[in-house]
């Protein structure tokens, strides 16, 4: 023989046997992930649910016991954070935007992980219980990612486009997966998290979303986050309110912006030093402030505002005490920057929902009041994230208001317009450099003398 060694039969086995195990640990990827994150974002839900229903009760029966738990309560959590789950701080959507514009292939476990999924769970469901001005859709992207992420470098997984890839999609299937908006998912991922690389639609990106989307009706329904409304805007007879829309939600969403940017990303050197040096005194204070807010509006500025929001929406008229947007507004301002972990989009939109509420209020003649209040909400997430898409599909299909469709756009485009001219950039991303990846110096070796 030739070649003696040569096993024609044994060799095809054990090939066939390897690519067998890759196609099997690719599968895996792209179908079970899928299926975890919906399960996990329905989970997340329910739990979230609770655990405001638990705060409910407990503003009920003793209101003033806020002024003591809330303080104690933000600074243990972001002690837990800071000391147990580093990476968990804030939204999550920052962190996974971070882990896709790194051009590594290193697996970044110390922002994407199971450790950061279960820490992050625990951590959200707390911070509602206290009555953190918060929301779980940033959390669940976070979530989202961290699982599809966990099956880098199984099979054939092993590359950076394929890593931020795997992010990319479980992180636009947590979107879905958070309100039952696939639509808003797939948009979320085209907008938001990939702002430096191309987007490519292919059937794996997709299949993920759709698949997170589909658990969640099954255990769920096809519901809307904030019920259905029959309101309808002509875009072309109504200009005068999309612009007055667009303009309010524009300004004030950007300067949320532009405040959490000034002081999480670029503070002055005295903030700086204190929250360097007394990270959870300064969480406390933040309390403590959400806690007075929650007192004077009667508890309605605590968790995500979904209750006020569902109830002005279907009012005919305004329904919220005049203040109520400035105080959910400043509640969610020091709930994000005291940096327990928690997501923006539920708070915004239920400050949206306020401010809509407002304006109604100085021009009652200007549109129905239910279409300002869907207005409004669309153009201040607008102007806060800077992706008009993203939020006016997601405002769309958390309300039901699909017969707006182009006033949803046309007054989105417009408030991330007039945002940019207040924070110029984009508030995710800015927030993302704080976990960017620096890459490490290589030692260059003395020339010998």
């Amino acid at each position: 023989m030739l070649f003696p060694h040569f096993d024609p039969p044994h060799l095809t086995k054990r090939v066939i046997v390897q690519k067998t195990a890759r196609y099997w640990r690719r599968t895996c990827a792209w179908i079970l992930a899928p299926i975890l994150i919906g399960l996990a974002g329905v989970g997340m839900a329910e739990a979230s649910d609770y655990a405001f229903e638990l705060n409910t009760w407990i503003v009920t029966h003793v209101p003033w016991a806020s002024i003591i738990y809330m303080p104690v309560g933000f600074a243990l959590i972001v002690y837990i954070a800071r000391r147990f789950f580093p990476g968990t701080q804030g939204s999550g959507i920052p962190q996974t935007i971070a882990v896709i514009d790194d051009p590594d292939h290193k697996k970044k476990s110390d922002l994407l992980s199971l450790k950061i999924l279960f820490g992050k769970i625990a951590m959200l469901l707390g911070g509602l219980t206290l009555g953190a001005s918060i929301g779980r859709e940033g959390p669940t992207v976070q979530v989202g990612a961290s699982i599809m992420h966990a099956f880098y470098g199984y099979g054939t997984l092993k590359t950076a486009e394929q890593r931020r890839m795997l992010a990319l999609s479980g992180g636009a299937a947590g979107i879905a997966a958070a309100f039952n908006t696939p639509m808003a998912g797939i948009m979320f991922a085209m907008e938001e998290l990939t702002k430096k690389y191309i987007f490519n639609a292919h059937s794996p990106t997709l299949l993920t979303v759709i698949l997170s989307g589909l658990i969640s009706i099954a255990l769920v329904g096809n519901y809307t986050y904030f019920g259905y409304t029959n309101e309808s805007l002509a875009l072309l007879t109504n200009i005068p309110a999309i612009l007055v829309c667009g303009i309010a939600g524009g300004v004030i969403g950007g300067l949320f912006s532009l405040i959490v940017q000034k002081i999480s990303v670029t503070p002055p050197q005295r903030i700086k030093k204190v929250i360097q040096e007394h990270p959870l005194a300064f969480a406390a204070a933040c309390g403590l402030i959400v806690a007075i807010l929650g007192l004077l509006t009667d508890g309605t500025v605590y968790g995500t505002g979904y209750q006020p929001t569902r109830l002005t929406l279907e009012s005919d008229t305004t329904f919220l005490v005049w203040y109520y947007g400035a105080a959910k507004f400043i509640a969610t301002l020091v709930s994000t920057l005291s940096g327990i972990p928690g997501g923006l989009f539920a708070p915004t939109l239920s400050v949206g929902a306020g401010i809509g509420d407002n304006v109604y209020a100085l021009f009652p003649g200007l549109a129905p009041h239910g279409a300002i209040i869907i207005l409004v909400m669309a153009a201040y997430l607008s102007g806060v994230t800077r992706s008009p898409l993203t939020s006016f599909i997601i405002t769309m299909e958390m309300t039901g208001s699909h017969q707006m469709l182009l006033s949803l756009m046309a007054v989105s485009l417009l408030a991330s317009l007039v945002s940019k001219y207040v924070s110029p950039e984009p508030l995710y991303h800015a927030l993302a450099k704080k976990f960017e990846y620096v890459p490490e110096a290589k030692e260059v070796p003395a020339k010998a003398s």
